[in-house]
């Protein structure tokens, strides 16, 4: 049974470009407004007034009247498997994946096991206002299948993969070269296009993949050009000394990508953040996306990203933004903007919150190449929709008394105060999700 068209009537914050580069005309505020949304579509939108007018008779109206709409935050690396390994205490990247994540997520074999995990996942996510992510499953082609049917189920936008491992894990989460690329092969075509879903070609990262399964993941990325690819590169110390190990024909960790045909425009790599001169060069003259994870950056003492590097480089770097949940200490994008505010205020950079949200919304969107699809306010795109309450807690409520009618500060309070309390609807396709994720 199809949705029923609905007008979802509150303050729209459009985002038609990016702050940081066309300043005060890449954002509009329609203060009375609203969105008409029809079979999973935004059909129009504007002032209440002209919405209603163009509304079939009898449509449902949410009223959110005073509460800011926004299009559906999207994450851009985070690991479903991990549920039951954030917030594992005291230890580095390369310790802390042998000792907790490695252990649970041998569990995700269990397709039960697997499924339960994706229901509460997907729920966490719409519950924080996320309706879009880059996702990690296990090794575990059962692991992807539950990933995909839960997303299926709730006709949400994601783009997940199968870990492909041969390696530097316990037994029971390595696989072959031969077998990552069939089982990865096979998934493509199972998953792929069906609904709102997409597929990731994901080595996990390079210390776990041999030359051969690199190669293997190389042949799939040209096989299948419309997929993505996505991995983890210079997060740690430890582990870039480790690559150069395991590969001594290399001079940096990005080259093993390179060589192996794994970097291009839709490849998102986690972290980024010890990056030598040459690696940039590398990522900004292929196009890839140099994924910011604050909060696991400062939970596993990696480092600290920076941005301005990035943007600044001849040609720039694509960045996006990310939870790296298990790593990552927070499912919402809300938190994980506060995180990346603090650390590049640790690095000298300036992140104003119009620019956090443009990154949480259509940068991310343009990063994934789905800005055509989600990301914005617009009509013809998919109905993925927040409203959030700048006075959801009583600390918020309190702040913005001060500064009533100040758009940039109360964007400000939202990514410094906010949290799940502040998302008070998330729509997936025009369809209400948060009620019944809570």
């Amino acid at each position: 049974m199809s949705e029923p068209a609905r007008v979802i009537r509150g303050r729209l914050l459009i985002f038609d470009d990016e702050p940081r580069l066309a300043g005060a005309k890449a954002m509009r505020l329609v203060e009375d407004g609203a969105v008409l949304v029809d079979n999973g579509l935004i059909a129009a939108l504007g002032q209440v007034s002209d919405v209603l007018t163009k509304a079939p008779a009898g449509v449902v109206i949410d009223d959110h009247s005073g509460k800011l709409i926004l299009p559906g935050l999207i994450d851009t690396h985070i690991h479903y498997p991990q549920t039951r390994v954030i917030a594992s205490y005291g230890a580095q990247l390369l310790e802390w994946l042998q000792k907790y994540t490695f252990v649970e997520e041998q569990k995700l074999r269990d397709p039960r096991h697997a499924d339960l995990v994706a229901r509460f996942f997907f729920d966490e996510l719409f519950r924080q206002g996320t309706t879009t992510a880059m996702i990690y499953c296990t090794v575990h082609p059962e692991s992807v299948d539950a990933c995909f049917a839960e997303g299926e189920r709730r006709g949400a936008r994601i783009i997940a993969g199968k870990v492909m491992m041969d390696r530097n894990a316990p037994e029971g989460l390595r696989d072959t070269p031969q077998r990552g690329y069939d089982e990865t092969k096979a998934l493509i075509q199972r998953w792929r296009g069906k609904g709102r879903l997409d597929y990731a070609i994901s080595p996990r990262f390079a210390p776990t993949s041999s030359d051969a399964q690199l190669e293997a993941a190389g042949a799939l990325a040209r096989e299948h050009p419309e997929a993505y690819v996505q991995t983890h590169l210079s997060e740690n110390l430890a582990e870039i000394a480790f690559v150069k190990e395991l590969f001594p024909w290399t001079k940096t960790y990005t080259q093993v990508y390179d060589r192996f045909g794994l970097l291009g425009p839709r490849t998102v790599l986690g972290h980024c953040i010890h990056l030598e001169e040459s690696e940039v060069d590398l990522l900004a003259g292929s196009g890839s996306i140099a994924a910011f994870c604050p909060t696991s950056n400062l939970f596993l003492g990696s480092g600290l990203f920076d941005m301005r590097r990035l943007h600044t480089h001849a040609p720039p770097v694509r960045v996006s933004l990310a939870t790296d949940v298990g790593g990552g200490t927070s499912y919402s994008m809300l938190e994980t903007a506060n995180e990346a505010y603090k650390v590049l205020q640790m690095n000298g950079q300036s992140w104003p919150a119009a620019q956090a949200f443009y990154q949480m919304t259509l940068g991310n969107a343009r990063a994934l190449g789905l800005d055509d699809r989600i990301g914005s306010l617009r009509e013809g795109l998919e109905a993925d929709l927040i409203v959030l309450d700048s006075r959801a807690t009583p600390a918020m409520g309190h702040r913005m008394a001060a500064v009533e009618g100040d758009l940039a500060e109360e964007l400000f309070i939202l990514m410094m105060l906010g949290d799940d309390r502040a998302v008070s609807q998330t729509y997936v396709a025009g369809r209400p999700v948060k009620s019944a994720a809570a």
